[in-house]
Protein backbone atom coordinates (compact mmCIF):
# COMPACT_ATOMS: atom_id res chain seq x y z
CA UNK A 1 0.00 0.00 0.00
CA UNK A 2 3.04 2.19 0.89
CA UNK A 3 5.08 1.69 -1.96
CA UNK A 4 2.18 1.91 -3.76
CA UNK A 5 1.61 5.73 -2.82
CA UNK A 6 4.91 6.45 -3.37
CA UNK A 7 5.20 5.19 -6.88
CA UNK A 8 1.90 7.19 -7.63
CA UNK A 9 3.51 10.33 -5.87
CA UNK A 10 6.79 9.88 -8.07
CA UNK A 11 5.47 9.58 -11.39
CA UNK A 12 3.07 12.63 -10.67
CA UNK A 13 6.80 14.81 -9.63
CA UNK A 14 7.62 14.45 -13.53
CA UNK A 15 10.90 13.88 -15.02
CA UNK A 16 13.18 15.73 -12.08
CA UNK A 17 12.07 12.45 -9.84
CA UNK A 18 14.43 10.48 -11.59
CA UNK A 19 17.66 12.51 -10.62
CA UNK A 20 16.21 13.35 -7.26
CA UNK A 21 15.90 9.34 -6.87
CA UNK A 22 19.57 9.03 -8.26
CA UNK A 23 20.93 11.23 -5.24
CA UNK A 24 18.51 9.71 -2.56
CA UNK A 25 19.91 5.98 -3.68
CA UNK A 26 23.45 7.36 -3.47
CA UNK A 27 22.54 9.12 0.14
CA UNK A 28 21.81 5.84 1.35
CA UNK A 29 24.18 3.78 0.09
CA UNK A 30 27.01 6.21 2.03
CA UNK A 31 24.57 6.52 4.85
CA UNK A 32 24.64 2.88 4.99
CA UNK A 33 28.49 2.08 4.75
CA UNK A 34 28.74 4.98 6.96
CA UNK A 35 26.66 3.48 10.10
CA UNK A 36 28.07 -0.06 9.66
CA UNK A 37 31.37 1.60 9.61
CA UNK A 38 30.77 3.55 12.79
CA UNK A 39 29.33 0.64 14.55
CA UNK A 40 32.27 -2.11 14.04
CA UNK A 41 34.23 0.91 14.72
CA UNK A 42 32.95 1.12 18.10
CA UNK A 43 33.34 -2.73 18.61
CA UNK A 44 37.15 -2.50 17.97
CA UNK A 45 37.46 0.49 20.55
CA UNK A 46 39.66 -1.36 23.24
CA UNK A 47 39.67 1.46 26.41
CA UNK A 48 41.63 -1.51 28.84
CA UNK A 49 44.66 -1.86 26.26
CA UNK A 50 44.80 1.69 25.70
CA UNK A 51 45.09 2.05 29.79
CA UNK A 52 47.90 -0.67 29.44
CA UNK A 53 49.74 1.39 27.04
CA UNK A 54 49.57 4.41 28.59
CA UNK A 55 50.36 2.91 32.14
CA UNK A 56 53.43 1.52 30.59
CA UNK A 57 54.51 4.14 29.01
CA UNK A 58 54.38 6.02 32.08
CA UNK A 59 56.93 4.06 33.46
CA UNK A 60 59.49 4.19 30.72
CA UNK A 61 58.57 0.55 29.89
CA UNK A 62 58.23 1.09 25.85
CA UNK A 63 59.11 -2.26 24.76
CA UNK A 64 56.17 -3.43 26.97
CA UNK A 65 54.12 -0.49 25.35
CA UNK A 66 55.16 -1.69 21.92
CA UNK A 67 54.03 -5.31 22.09
CA UNK A 68 50.48 -4.49 24.08
CA UNK A 69 50.05 -2.26 20.85
CA UNK A 70 51.14 -4.81 18.14
CA UNK A 71 47.85 -6.37 17.54
CA UNK A 72 45.57 -3.72 18.45
CA UNK A 73 42.21 -3.17 16.30
CA UNK A 74 41.45 0.89 18.26
CA UNK A 75 43.08 3.68 15.98
CA UNK A 76 44.51 5.30 19.14
CA UNK A 77 46.53 2.52 20.39
CA UNK A 78 47.12 2.02 16.83
CA UNK A 79 48.43 5.16 16.00
CA UNK A 80 50.19 5.01 19.78
CA UNK A 81 52.54 1.77 17.60
CA UNK A 82 52.78 3.60 14.72
CA UNK A 83 54.45 6.36 16.90
CA UNK A 84 56.61 3.88 18.80
CA UNK A 85 58.28 1.90 16.20
CA UNK A 86 58.94 3.81 13.16
CA UNK A 87 62.10 6.30 13.12
CA UNK A 88 62.11 7.52 9.76
CA UNK A 89 61.09 11.61 10.82
CA UNK A 90 60.55 12.63 13.91
CA UNK A 91 57.86 11.44 17.26
CA UNK A 92 55.57 13.80 16.33
CA UNK A 93 55.58 13.50 12.80
CA UNK A 94 55.21 9.47 12.77
CA UNK A 95 52.22 9.93 15.60
CA UNK A 96 51.13 12.78 12.49
CA UNK A 97 50.92 10.74 9.81
CA UNK A 98 49.27 7.68 11.62
CA UNK A 99 46.50 10.20 12.81
CA UNK A 100 45.86 11.17 10.06
CA UNK A 101 45.69 8.02 8.12
CA UNK A 102 43.05 7.39 10.48
CA UNK A 103 41.12 10.32 10.28
CA UNK A 104 40.89 10.17 6.41
CA UNK A 105 39.51 6.10 6.71
CA UNK A 106 37.06 7.79 9.58
CA UNK A 107 36.03 10.78 7.32
CA UNK A 108 35.43 8.79 4.25
CA UNK A 109 32.10 9.38 1.59
CA UNK A 110 31.70 12.78 4.30
CA UNK A 111 31.68 14.78 0.57
CA UNK A 112 29.45 12.67 -1.22
CA UNK A 113 26.83 12.80 1.66
CA UNK A 114 27.73 16.63 1.37
CA UNK A 115 27.02 16.97 -2.07
CA UNK A 116 23.61 14.74 -2.06
CA UNK A 117 22.87 17.43 0.34
CA UNK A 118 23.28 19.80 -2.23
CA UNK A 119 21.72 18.51 -5.01
CA UNK A 120 18.68 17.35 -3.31
CA UNK A 121 16.80 20.69 -2.97
CA UNK A 122 18.65 22.59 -6.04
CA UNK A 123 16.86 19.36 -8.13
CA UNK A 124 13.88 20.16 -6.31
CA UNK A 125 13.71 23.24 -7.57
CA UNK A 126 14.40 22.58 -10.70
CA UNK A 127 11.28 20.45 -10.82
CA UNK A 128 9.10 23.40 -8.79
CA UNK A 129 10.62 25.81 -11.83
CA UNK A 130 9.54 22.97 -14.77
CA UNK A 131 5.99 22.71 -12.73
CA UNK A 132 5.14 26.21 -12.90
CA UNK A 133 6.16 27.18 -16.69
CA UNK A 134 4.10 24.29 -17.36
CA UNK A 135 1.22 25.58 -15.51
CA UNK A 136 1.86 29.18 -16.67
CA UNK A 137 1.58 26.88 -20.44
CA UNK A 138 -1.96 25.54 -20.03
CA UNK A 139 -3.54 29.04 -18.21
CA UNK A 140 -5.34 29.45 -21.68
CA UNK A 141 -8.10 27.01 -22.30
CA UNK A 142 -11.04 25.90 -21.34
CA UNK A 143 -8.64 22.89 -19.53
CA UNK A 144 -6.80 25.66 -17.47
CA UNK A 145 -7.36 24.34 -14.31
CA UNK A 146 -6.58 21.25 -14.62
CA UNK A 147 -3.07 21.65 -16.45
CA UNK A 148 -2.15 24.29 -13.88
CA UNK A 149 -2.98 22.09 -11.16
CA UNK A 150 -0.85 19.11 -12.60
CA UNK A 151 2.29 21.67 -13.10
CA UNK A 152 1.52 22.80 -9.42
CA UNK A 153 1.40 19.27 -8.26
CA UNK A 154 4.75 18.42 -10.16
CA UNK A 155 6.31 21.48 -8.36
CA UNK A 156 5.36 20.35 -4.52
CA UNK A 157 6.14 16.84 -4.96
CA UNK A 158 9.80 17.70 -6.39
CA UNK A 159 10.11 19.95 -3.74
CA UNK A 160 9.60 17.92 -0.89
CA UNK A 161 11.54 15.00 -2.00
CA UNK A 162 14.37 17.22 -2.47
CA UNK A 163 13.76 18.76 1.06
CA UNK A 164 13.11 15.70 2.67
CA UNK A 165 16.28 14.35 1.30
CA UNK A 166 18.22 16.91 2.25
CA UNK A 167 17.32 16.67 5.66
CA UNK A 168 17.88 13.06 6.43
CA UNK A 169 21.02 13.93 5.09
CA UNK A 170 21.91 17.00 7.49
CA UNK A 171 20.86 14.55 10.12
CA UNK A 172 23.66 11.78 9.32
CA UNK A 173 26.42 14.30 8.41
CA UNK A 174 26.07 16.10 11.10
CA UNK A 175 25.80 12.96 13.09
CA UNK A 176 29.02 11.06 11.48
CA UNK A 177 30.74 14.88 11.65
CA UNK A 178 30.14 14.51 15.52
CA UNK A 179 31.62 10.91 15.98
CA UNK A 180 34.62 12.49 13.52
CA UNK A 181 35.73 15.38 16.14
CA UNK A 182 35.46 12.96 18.87
CA UNK A 183 37.73 10.61 17.09
CA UNK A 184 40.31 13.61 16.39
CA UNK A 185 40.16 14.56 19.61
CA UNK A 186 41.21 11.12 20.97
CA UNK A 187 44.01 10.77 18.50
CA UNK A 188 45.30 14.00 19.61
CA UNK A 189 45.07 13.62 22.97
CA UNK A 190 46.64 10.29 22.22
CA UNK A 191 49.47 12.12 20.39
CA UNK A 192 50.33 14.36 23.09
CA UNK A 193 50.29 11.32 25.97
CA UNK A 194 53.13 9.44 23.84
CA UNK A 195 55.03 12.97 23.19
CA UNK A 196 55.31 13.75 26.71
CA UNK A 197 55.98 10.72 28.39
CA UNK A 198 58.80 10.04 25.50
CA UNK A 199 60.07 13.61 26.59
CA UNK A 200 60.07 13.05 29.81
CA UNK A 201 61.40 9.77 29.30
CA UNK A 202 64.59 11.41 27.78
CA UNK A 203 65.21 14.05 30.30
CA UNK A 204 65.49 11.08 32.53
CA UNK A 205 68.10 9.67 30.45
CA UNK A 206 66.41 7.05 28.62
CA UNK A 207 67.45 6.08 24.93
CA UNK A 208 64.46 6.65 23.12
CA UNK A 209 65.45 6.70 19.44
CA UNK A 210 67.33 3.88 20.17
CA UNK A 211 64.50 1.71 21.70
CA UNK A 212 62.50 2.97 18.50
CA UNK A 213 65.47 1.55 16.07
CA UNK A 214 65.07 -1.80 18.14
CA UNK A 215 61.11 -2.26 17.85
CA UNK A 216 61.09 -1.01 14.18
CA UNK A 217 63.36 -3.73 13.80
CA UNK A 218 61.80 -6.36 15.24
CA UNK A 219 58.49 -5.16 13.67
CA UNK A 220 59.90 -6.15 10.28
Amino acid sequence: MLANALVELFVKGGPIMWPILVVAIVLVSVVAERTVFWLLLGRRRDPATLEKVLAAMDNHDFKAAVDVSRKATDPVVRMMHQGLTHVHGSLAGALQVAAGVEIKRAGKFMVAIDTCITLAPLFGLLGTVVGIMESFEKVTGELAVEGVSKGIGEALIATAAGLAIAIVGVFFLNLFNEFLAKLQFELETGATNVEVMVSRAKQEGFDTLRFRREAASANS
